[in-house]
C-alpha cells in the first residue's frame, strides 16, 4: 500500500540550539535507516506577532537583515555538524529552509506542504514558570502534528 506520507522527508525544526544539533544527528541516524532525506527548517519569528512596543521599532529593512542572519546561522550550525559528523552521509545531502511567522503553526504547515514522514524536534526540556511562561514549541507541534513526531533532548545541557 502506497501512501503520500511515506515519500516526504524528515522535518528537523532547528534553533541553533543543542537539543537542536541532537534532534539533526538523531535524524540524520534515521534517515539512514529509513532512506529519507532530511528537510531542516528554521523558523523565524514573525515581528508582527511580537507585543507592539517592538514591533514599532522594527523595519523592514531590520526584518530583511534578522531573516539574512538567520540564513547565515543556518547554514553554519548544518555545516559545523557536517564537520563534526562526517560518517553521517545525509547530512551532507539535506535541504535546508527558512520562513517567517510562529514557529509552532509553520513547523506544521511546512510538514504539511513537503509531505513530510515525521517530525524530529529538540526540546530544551524548561520546566516550572519558565515552561509556563514560554510555552514549548515541541510541545505543541506534538499535541497537533497529524505525522509521528520525536523529541529529542541534549545528553548535556542545553
Amino acid at each position: 500500500m502506497s501512501d503520500k506520507t511515506e515519500s516526504g522527508p524528515i522535518l528537523v525544526p532547528v534553533d541553533f540550539s543543542k537539543s537542536a544539533e541532537a534532534a539533526l544527528i538523531h535524524a540524520a541516524e534515521l534517515s539512514r535507516c529509513m532512506k529519507r532525506p532530511l528537510l531542516v527548517l528554521h523558523v523565524v519569528h514573525d515581528p508582527g506577532s511580537m507585543p507592539g512596543y517592538y514591533t514599532r521599532g522594527l523595519k523592514k529593512k531590520q526584518l530583511l537583515r534578522i531573516e539574512d542572519s538567520a540564513a547565515e546561522m543556518l547554514d553554519e550550525f548544518v555545516q559545523r555538524l557536517v564537520k563534526q559528523h562526517p560518517e553521517m552521509k545525509s547530512l551532507k545531502h539535506l535541504e535546508s529552509m527558512l520562513v517567517k511567522g510562529l514557529p509552532g503553526s509553520r513547523i506544521l504547515e511546512v510538514a504539511g506542504k513537503t509531505n513530510a514522514t515525521m517530525i524530529v524536534i529538540g526540546s530544551k526540556g524548561l520546566t516550572g514558570l519558565k515552561h509556563l511562561l514560554m510555552g514549548s514549541v515541541a510541545q505543541q507541534v506534538t499535541h497537533l502534528a497529524r505525522i509521528p513526531v520525536t523529541v529529542v533532548k541534549a545528553s548535556h545541557g542545553h
